[in-house]
């Protein structure tokens, strides 16, 4: 399964489809599934198909069990780490994985190492609008939290075992 394409469909809470790309599958550790895409990748918001083209390569972690996916961005960008905070993956095929973004966003800048939590104002509008349940709430809220520890400390995967897969990802593109 390595080297084949993954679609990743992303939906709000409501169903709305919020984000879709294709990557490839780069392989899996104890972090979980890696996936790639090299820069110049179209991405689609909103259930759009293409809406922007990616100007730097990009891995994605899909960590198993938990409620958050990681994308790691090779320079120009200027983040250097995107978290989103999602229900949990789920593989409907060895080809598509789906999950719910819960508004959260955990980032690192490039340059300064600041640490944010991005969103907050929309995950509380979205718990009163489309009625998160206490359990959705808390798990969100501990996997944003955790992320920033972790993405402040340099814990693994944020510490350097991600360039290994953005090194990979450099050489296919």
């Amino acid at each position: 399964m390595t080297g084949s394409e993954v679609l990743m469909n992303v939906r709000k809470f409501d169903g709305r489809p919020h984000k879709k790309q294709s990557l490839v599958r780069l392989g899996e550790d104890e972090h979980g599934v890696w996936l790639g895409a090299p820069a110049g990748t179209a991405c689609g918001v909103g259930g759009v198909e293409a809406v922007y083209t990616t100007e730097e390569a990009r891995v994605m972690l899909l960590p198993r069990d938990a409620w958050w996916t990681a994308l790691f961005l090779a320079a120009p960008a200027r983040l250097e780490f995107y978290c989103d905070v999602t229900t949990p993956s789920e593989w409907p095929s060895p080809a598509e994985v789906t999950m719910v973004d819960l508004d959260l966003d955990v980032c690192r800048l490039r340059g300064t190492g600041a640490v944010f939590i991005d969103d907050e104002d929309e995950f509380a509008a979205h718990q009163v609008r489309y009625g998160y349940p206490p359990e959705v709430v808390a798990r969100a809220a501990g996997a944003a939290e955790w992320l920033a520890g972790a993405l402040r400390e340099g814990a693994e995967p944020f510490g350097s075992r991600f360039l290994t897969w953005l090194e990979l990802v450099g050489q296919r593109g």
